[in-house]
């Protein structure tokens, strides 16, 4: 029942029946970040999640992550190059020539 939500939550619910070959890169991403997610994790770490998927699902990514965090208090570790992704985090660290920086604003 879980595994159907997550499913459905990360928008494959019409290709929950298809076998992993049937599915394109972004689908095998999207339950990749599913399957992350089902033992209720207090930290996720996600190494460019949206990397693989279009503009409307890695939106739609953008958006679980930031539901997860307020419902159940999930921390998000994540590492981007996606802008869109990257704003929605409460901090940021900034990577230039191997020296990490915090971001402000």
């Amino acid at each position: 029942l879980k595994a159907k939500q997550l499913i459905c939550d990360v928008g494959l619910e019409k290709r929950m029946d298809h076998l992993p070959s049937e599915l394109s890169g972004g689908e095998r991403q999207r339950v990749a970040v599913a399957r992350a997610l089902m033992n209720e994790p207090a930290i996720v770490l996600a190494d460019e999640p949206s990397g693989n998927l279009d503009e409307k699902n890695a939106e739609m990514l953008n958006e679980l992550f930031s539901k997860l965090n307020k419902e159940f208090n999930q921390t998000f570790l994540v590492v981007t190059h996606d802008e869109r992704l990257a704003n929605c985090a409460s901090k940021r660290y900034i990577m230039t020539h191997g020296k990490i920086s915090e971001k402000v604003g």
